[in-house]
C-alpha cells in the first residue's frame, strides 16, 4: 500500500508524466466508448484495436481511420469523436480549466503548473487568464468557421445535417484533426472556394499557436512582435508559399491531381495541399495519385508541421528555423545564433537539434518495423514513410494504406501518435529522473573533430 501511494505521490510531482497520463486515459476512455456497440451504424462492436487507434487518431488530432468516419460511426459515435478531437486540440489541462471556469472553482496552483507545462508556457504568472482567451478565442473560431461552412453544407445536406456536418469540420480544422463526415475528406469540394478557403484559414490559424495570433492582434506592426512571433510568420509564410508553387508545378499535368481543373481550381488545390501537410489532415484531391516527387515534399512539410503552443504537430517551424538560422551563422563565421537583431540561446538550438534527431530516429524506426510488420501486403517503401511521417507529426494524410494495416501495424501507428501528440522530449523528461547532482561539478573540455 505505502508503495501504491509513493508511486501516485511521484507521478504527481512530475507534471510532464501527468501531462502523459492525462492524454492515456483521455484516449483509453475514448476507446472503451467508441468499442461499444451504440458506436457503430450496424450496432457492432468495433473491436479493441480499431476503436483504440480511432480514439488515439481523434484525440491526437491526426485523422488516420481505419473505418469510414461518415459510414462506419453513428451518431452517438461521431459525437465521441468530435469531443476527443476537442480535447486533444485544446488540450486536457486546459479542459480541465475549463469545466472548473463552468463550476465556477478556482485553478488549484498544481493545475496551473500543469497548464504551463502543457501550453508550453515559461511563467505561471498568468495562466489562469491566458487559457480563459485560449477557451475564447477557440470557440468563436470555431463558431465563426461553423457558420461559414453551413452556407455550403446546409445547401447540400440539408438544415440540421448540415449544421452538424458545419460545426464537426469547423472543430476538426480549427483542431487539425482532418476528420471528415462526407466519406472522402474534401474532395468533393476541390474548387469550392468557400469550403477550401475557410477550412484552410482555420487549419493556419490553429497551427499559428494561441501566443502568435493573439500577438498579431494586439501589435499591427511586425516589427513589435516577438522574436517567436516573427518566426513562426516568416517560415510559415514561407512553407506555405513554396509548397502552393511547387504543387502547381510537378501536379499541372498530372491528371489524377490537378491535370483537369481549372486554372482557378489548380491555385485552389495548390494552396490546399500547401496547408493541409501541415498537420491538417484533409485533402482535396486523391493522395495516391500525387507523383512521387510531390508526396517527398509533403512528407518533408508533415514532418515540419505547425508552430508550437497550437493544434499541430510536426517537429514544428520554429525548430526548423532555429537550425538553419544556426547554419547559417556557423557558415558566415558568426559566433552567436543572430536573426532580427536578437541572439538565439545556445540551449534552445541544442534542443532543436534533439527533437530534430530524435523525431528523425523515431520515424527511421517506425518505418523499418511497418516495413516489416506489412511486408505481406507489399506496399512500397514511399508509401510506408509517408504513413509514418504522417502518424508522428499529427497529420492524417494517407496515400490509401490505412484502412489494410493488420493489426499490429494499427498498434505501432497508434503509439506512434500518441508520441507525436505529446512530443519526444515530453516523454523523455517524464521517464528520465533527473540527475540531483547536476551544475555541481564540470568536466574539462575535450576536442572532438567534427566533418
Amino acid at each position: 500500500m505505502r508503495k501504491i501511494h509513493k508511486a501516485i505521490s511521484d507521478i504527481k510531482k512530475n507534471p510532464y508524466l501527468v501531462f502523459i497520463l492525462g492524454f492515456a486515459i483521455v484516449i483509453l476512455i475514448g476507446t472503451v466508448l467508441l468499442a461499444l456497440p451504440i458506436s457503430s451504424e450496424k450496432g457492432r462492436s468495433t473491436g479493441i484495436v480499431n476503436a483504440l487507434f480511432t480514439a488515439a487518431s481523434a484525440t491526437c488530432v491526426t485523422g488516420l481511420t481505419v473505418v469510414n468516419t461518415a459510414e462506419y460511426w453513428s451518431v452517438f459515435g461521431k459525437t465521441v469523436i468530435l469531443l476527443l478531437i476537442q480535447i486533444g486540440g485544446l488540450g486536457v489541462m486546459t479542459m480541465t480549466a475549463m469545466i472548473s471556469f463552468f463550476f465556477g472553482k478556482k485553478i488549484s496552483l498544481k493545475t496551473r503548473v500543469l497548464i504551463m507545462e502543457e501550453r508550453n508556457i515559461d511563467e505561471l504568472q498568468g495562466v489562469v487568464r491566458l487559457t480563459k482567451n485560449i477557451l475564447l478565442f477557440t470557440f468563436v473560431a470555431e463558431l465563426i468557421g461553423g457558420i461559414v461552412l453551413s452556407s455550403v453544407f446546409i445547401k447540400d445536406y440539408g438544415i440540421s445535417k448540415g449544421i452538424a456536418f458545419s460545426i464537426f469540420h469547423s472543430i476538426s480544422a480549427f483542431c487539425n484533426a482532418g476528420f471528415d463526415l462526407t466519406g472522402n475528406s474534401l474532395m468533393n469540394y476541390v474548387d469550392n472556394p468557400i469550403i477550401t478557403i475557410t477550412v484552410s484559414l482555420l487549419v493556419i490559424i490553429g497551427g499559428l499557436g494561441f501566443y502568435v495570433f493573439m500577438e498579431i492582434c494586439k501589435n499591427k506592426k511586425i516589427g513589435m512582435l516577438s522574436l517567436h512571433a516573427k518566426l513562426v510568420i516568416v517560415i510559415t509564410s514561407i512553407l506555405l508559399i513554396s509548397g502552393t508553387i511547387i504543387i502547381f508545378l510537378l501536379e499541372y499535368n498530372n491528371p489524377g491531381t490537378l491535370g483537369n481543373l481549372s486554372l482557378s481550381g489548380k491555385i485552389q488545390a495548390s494552396i490546399f495541399h500547401s496547408m493541409a501537410p501541415r498537420t491538417a489532415g484533409f485533402n482535396s484531391l486523391p493522395m495516391e495519385n500525387f507523383r512521387i516527387s510531390t508526396a517527398i515534399i509533403i512528407i518533408v512539410f508533415m514532418f515540419i508541421g505547425g508552430s508550437p503552443a497550437s493544434t499541430a504537430g510536426g517537429v514544428k517551424t520554429t525548430t526548423i528555423g532555429v537550425l538553419f538560422i544556426s547554419f547559417y551563422s556557423l557558415v558566415r563565421g558568426k559566433r552567436d545564433c543572430e536573426v532580427f537583431e536578437r541572439r538565439i540561446l545556445p540551449e534552445t538550438t541544442i534542443k532543436a537539434a534533439a527533437i530534430f534527431m530524435i523525431s528523425m530516429t523515431l520515424i527511421i524506426i517506425i518505418s523499418i518495423i511497418l516495413a516489416i510488420t506489412e511486408e505481406q501486403l507489399g506496399y512500397n517503401f514511399l508509401d510506408i514513410l509517408f504513413e509514418a511521417v504522417s502518424a508522428f507529426a499529427t497529420v492524417g494524410l494517407t496515400r490509401g494504406i490505412t484502412p489494410l494495416l493488420s493489426g499490429p501495424g494499427k498498434i505501432v501507428l497508434t503509439f506512434v501518435m500518441f508520441i507525436g501528440r505529446v512530443g519526444p522530449i515530453t516523454v523523455a523528461s517524464a521517464l528520465l529522473k533527473e540527475n540531483k547532482n547536476m551544475g555541481n561539478y564540470t568536466y574539462p573540455e575535450g576536442r572532438v573533430i567534427i566533418g
